[in-house]
């Protein structure tokens, strides 16, 4: 997957074969915002142009913009996956949060 970030924003983008430009979706966010470009430079511009837009919609709206992530995550696993996970982080010397950070960190820097 080809991403661009700005501002804390990431956005997944692709090429349109069929239209000749490329497309861009912000991700991580309930907001559906789109953009295109016939050239990565316009593109660019394009994505950064729709981070300002939303932000100031959002202020006159009087809402917080939405961030992609803030950093808490509540997860619902099975208790053995619970059990054996906090075992794993006991016998590598780290408390649960760190060993679960470590291995999802990892997990997204491999592709999965």
């Amino acid at each position: 997957m080809n991403t661009m970030s700005y501002k804390g924003y990431t956005a997944r983008v692709e090429y349109d074969e069929r239209d000749n430009i490329f497309v861009g979706r912000i991700l991580g966010i309930r907001s559906i915002i789109s953009f295109h470009g016939e050239t990565v430079a316009q593109l660019r511009a394009e994505f950064e142009h729709s981070v300002k837009d939303y932000v100031a919609e959002c202020k006159k709206d009087k809402v917080h913009p939405e961030k992609p992530a803030s950093g808490k995550l509540l997860l619902r696993v099975p208790p053995e996956t619970h059990g054996r996970a906090l075992v794993a982080a006991q016998a590598a010397g780290k408390s649960l949060n760190q060993w679960a950070t470590e291995v999802l960190q990892h997990a997204v820097q491999s592709g999965g």
